[in-house]
């Protein structure tokens, strides 16, 4: 009984052991990933490790060749050699520099080649540390190493110690030519790391410049719901004020304020769905305005007291939704700026939908006293770009019948859109935005 019980005992022990044998070679392969991504050359670990298999399947073999020379050191040493850079990099953090794979290849081949056989692997040493060099070094270390490397084959070709078989072609010029290939693969890996560098430079500067963009269209969007919503709420809150102040009416009143504060919940709704862009969730299934809301973006306008001449022409079915949203932002703004700058005038809305392109013009008398002066705010630039990305015009600015805004948008694909627009839309001196 005390055997059956002293067996199933040492069980969890194996078990343990094993498990911290595992554990130890993971955190021995992880400790050794992470210290060849800390190189500075930023190569995949997968292409370092290939080379240094290469590299020992290649001094493997020419130690193999040279087993006539046993128990001479000398073989293994070359070995030994060759893989320096590899303990001085993972037991003193001593980076492979250039110089260092250079000297290690050379007096690896060098201690090789002391001990001469027939159909020699050793000098292929050279050619992968060419391409090891080619890759991470400059090209003055590049092809300072590939001639050194020619030099040391030629020095032992005229001792006698390179010699390929019987074959007259083969030995020296089969060396050197692996050389000079193994240094053009390193040159197109650095080459190939640049262009790397070169994307990665490109891509943030693209991913900048999007999310600056992106900012900037979620900063005109919060500013024109905010400019409407607030320029129809003060209205109401007006005409609620006067109604109570004047005429004594508080049904005048109340209807007033609650007018408001349906416009104002509208505007919050509006803010937040705006402000979601920024989100990386799912997308809002809420629709942006567009064309269609154009009617009853003017009836929010005219309940808040502002008198509204509107005329709308052609079949908004043609109209894209980039184009009415841009549309329907544009003349928001616009009559946002009628009660901001000429409060108490009247505007004239009129858009007009062809086959060819959809105008949109906004007009206002200007009020007594000092011209207004040039807008330089959000506003105006907000409209001149809306109207820039979709390839539209737009132009700003006084005239004969006060202050006027007309932008017209391309439908389909033609002439530029100045010479598709009636012709009476444009000719009048304007002050482009």
């Amino acid at each position: 009984m005390d055997v059956s019980h002293a067996i199933p005992a040492k069980a969890p022990n194996r078990v343990s052991l094993r498990q911290r044998l595992a554990a130890g070679v993971s955190r021995l392969l992880a400790n050794g990933r992470e210290r060849i991504e800390s190189l500075p050359y930023d190569y995949p670990p997968a292409i370092i490790l290939a080379a240094d298999l290469a590299l020992l399947v290649v001094t493997g073999a020419a130690v193999i060749q040279r087993h006539s020379y046993f128990p001479s050191p000398l073989p293994l040493l070359a070995m030994a050699t060759a893989f320096l850079p590899i303990p001085l990099f993972a037991i003193f953090r001593v980076n492979p520099h250039p110089a260092l794979l250079k000297g290690s290849a050379l007096l690896s081949c060098a201690l090789f080649l002391l001990q001469p056989v027939s159909a020699d692997f050793a000098p292929f040493v050279l050619v992968i540390v060419a391409g090891e060099v080619a890759a991470v070094a400059s090209r003055g270390w590049t092809v300072g190493f590939t001639l050194l490397a020619i030099g040391e084959l030629v020095a032992f070709d005229l001792a006698g110690h390179v010699h390929w078989g019987d074959q007259s072609l083969q030995g020296l010029p089969m060396y050197v030519i692996g050389i000079v290939l193994g240094m053009f693969v390193g040159v197109m890996l650095q080459y190939q790391r640049r262009f790397l560098y070169q994307e990665r430079e490109n891509q943030a500067i693209r991913s900048g410049q999007a999310a600056d963009e992106e900012r900037r269209r979620i900063a005109r969007e919060v500013h024109d719901v905010i400019a409407h919503s607030l320029s129809i709420t003060l209205l109401h809150l007006t005409a609620a004020r006067r109604a109570l102040q004047t005429d004594d009416d508080p049904a005048e009143a109340v209807e007033a304020l609650v007018e408001a504060e349906r416009l104002g919940r509208q505007a919050m709704a509006d803010i937040r769905r705006t402000v979601g862009m920024l989100d990386a969730g799912p997308a809002q299934v809420t629709p942006e305005p567009g064309a269609a809301d154009i009617d009853e973006l003017v009836g929010d306008f005219r309940r808040a007291g502002l008198t509204v001449d509107y005329t709308r022409t052609g079949e908004l079915a043609t109209v894209t939704g980039a184009i009415g949203h841009a549309l329907y932002r544009i003349g928001q703004e616009s009559l946002a700026n009628v009660i901001k700058h000429a409060p108490g005038t009247a505007a004239e809305v009129r858009l007009d939908v062809s086959t060819e392109a959809a105008t949109l013009v906004v007009s206002n008398p200007l009020p007594l006293g000092p011209a207004p002066r040039r807008d330089t705010g959000m506003g105006l630039r907000g409209m001149r770009k809306r109207t820039e990305l979709l390839g539209g015009k737009i132009t700003a600015g006084t005239g004969d019948d006060g202050w006027t805004v007309r932008v017209g948008f391309p439908l389909k694909a033609g002439p530029c859109i100045s010479t598709m627009l009636p012709g009476r839309l444009w000719n009048k001196p304007q002050e482009e935005s």
